[in-house]
């Protein structure tokens, strides 16, 4: 069985945990039969993916000011969305030649790993037809962008916990006019212990693509 070593990092810039992944993907992309998992939460924040584009930015730069909402635009996939905290980010860095070098595949193994987790709150999570991510009827609760470059992965998905989803409103989330976003918390009426909602994509991962997954510091990889 291989191991996925996993990163909780807490709350981070976005910046912070950019470099934490290319770090990483240096690392497997040099050693080959490493995986890593990185589990975070970001400061607020709006990125726009390579498919993206600023017309589906509604804020003007005065309010991100204001806010303190940053703006980055990065190399993932897909278009535009928001990171804020109450919202489980992780970033896998797996090296796919040792699973399955396809990138579909993979992408609807991380979205498998999300229906689970829901499964747990009574949530019916559920895949659209050409569309990327987990959702819930019409609304997205956990969003997808990702890169893989040379079979090793990187970026992944959001997963709204207690995300204050009024943010959103200031973006076109996905570049999708006709769909709206939710949270875990939305649905079930109240707050959720993010840390519960950790353990449980942790376990789900390890039933989805087969691993064991090893709990690792962050303190070890955020000053070398």
């Amino acid at each position: 069985m291989k191991n996925v070593h996993i990163i909780d990092c807490g709350i981070t810039s976005y910046n912070t945990a950019w470099e934490l992944q290319q770090k990483l993907f240096d690392r497997v992309t040099e050693h080959r039969h490493l995986n890593y998992l990185i589990l975070t939460q970001h400061f607020p924040v709006i990125t726009i993916g390579k498919s993206g584009t600023r017309r589906h930015l509604l804020a003007a730069p005065e309010y991100l000011q204001q806010h303190h909402i940053e703006l980055v635009e990065i190399d993932r996939g897909g278009d535009i969305t928001f990171h804020g905290p109450g919202q489980v980010v992780g970033y896998p860095i797996l090296d796919l030649n040792g699973f399955r070098k396809d990138v579909h595949w993979y992408l609807r193994m991380l979205e498998e790993v999300i229906i689970r987790t829901l499964e747990y709150f009574d949530i019916k999570g559920s895949r659209l037809e050409g569309l990327t991510g987990v959702w819930v009827g019409n609304q997205k609760i956990c969003a997808m962008g990702i890169k893989v470059t040379r079979w090793v992965t990187m970026h992944g998905f959001a997963l709204n916990v207690n995300t204050d989803l009024s943010f959103f409103q200031h973006i076109i989330p996905c570049g999708i006019n006709d769909k709206g976003v939710t949270s875990i918390s939305r649905i079930v009426g109240n707050n959720v212990d993010i840390n519960l909602v950790i353990n449980k994509l942790r376990g789900h991962f390890e039933q989805v693509f087969e691993v064991a997954c090893i709990s690792e510091p962050y303190a070890l990889h955020s000053t070398n």
